[in-house]
């Protein structure tokens, strides 16, 4: 079955400022979660996605990697050793479990699968325990960044809260994830796999998943038309994320009061990088996509 998008992790140096930052950016941000190998988070949640703003605040809690075993932690920190910015997509999963079992015999990885759990903040402000499992996946063509399937091991009324998924900048969910990779084509049997989804090639760009959760590979022309300006790195990485917003109008209104720089372009509101940590956001309305 076709994957969507289930979040975006966002990996910063500050998580305090961070937040404060993504705040002006017109999110509604959860309480810090803690995680037991030696980051923390806060998240923007959607109707069924999410933002993932993470960062390492123990570095001695941080387990190593190995051939069988995929660190987040570590990966994160060494991916903060570049630049701020995305780092991680991860995919809605039903089974991870599964989803390891499937990527080792398609040898799209050989990882084990990783369960944890953690105490999420509730509005209230008392605690719930969430769990989840995880399946990874990594390619040599892509170093730097990853991929992981998501599977929630609690019931959804302990994770997702309406008080935590209504935003002032109008913001519904993430619908695209924007790559740039020199030749997006070289990348296309292991996102297919990763996403159990055919690709579609054009000069430039390759496109998988389905509307409103796709991921897009631009080549560099291609990448420098759709975010001008954009500095094009000669590996893939992850650059920019499109949201569904109820009324690009309104989120104009709140990024102009927030002294937040944007482009507005075939209704297409676009923030730099600079003003998100790294990833470049694309605001256009719900019926638009």
């Amino acid at each position: 079955m076709p994957r969507r998008l289930d979040h975006l992790v966002v990996c910063v140096h500050d998580l305090a400022q961070a937040a404060l930052d993504w705040q002006r950016l017109g999110f509604n941000l959860t309480p810090t979660g803690v995680h037991p190998f030696g980051t923390s988070n806060r998240l923007a949640m959607f109707g069924n996605n999410f933002l993932e703003l993470l960062a390492i605040t123990d570095p001695a809690a941080v387990p190593p990697a190995s051939p069988d075993r995929f660190s987040f932690a570590a990966h994160n920190r060494n991916f903060l050793g570049a630049n701020e910015g995305m780092s991680m997509l991860a995919l809605h999963s039903d089974d991870a479990h599964a989803d390891a079992a499937r990527f080792k015999a398609e040898h799209v990885s050989a990882y084990a699968p990783f369960d944890f759990g953690r105490d999420a903040v509730l509005p209230g402000g008392g605690t719930a325990r969430v769990a989840f499992s995880l399946a990874f996946a990594t390619a040599t063509a892509m170093p730097g960044i990853a991929f992981f399937t998501c599977q929630q091991r609690h019931p959804p009324e302990l994770f997702w809260k309406p008080e935590y998924q209504h935003h002032p900048n109008g913001a519904l969910r993430v619908v695209e994830v924007v790559m740039s990779a020199p030749e997006p084509a070289a990348h296309r049997d292991f996102l297919e796999r990763v996403m159990d989804n055919k690709a579609e090639l054009a000069p430039g760009r390759l496109t998988v998943g389905e509307r409103g959760d796709r991921i897009t590979v631009l080549g560099p022309s291609e990448m420098a038309r759709r975010t001008p300006g954009l500095a094009i790195d000669t590996s893939p990485r992850f650059c920019a994320a499109r949201l569904a917003v109820t009324d690009l109008d309104a989120t104009a209104r709140v990024l102009k009061n927030n002294a937040v720089g944007f482009e507005l372009t075939d209704a297409v509101l676009l923030v730099p990088p600079a003003a998100a940590h790294g990833l470049a956001l694309e605001f256009v309305e719900q019926e638009t996509i």
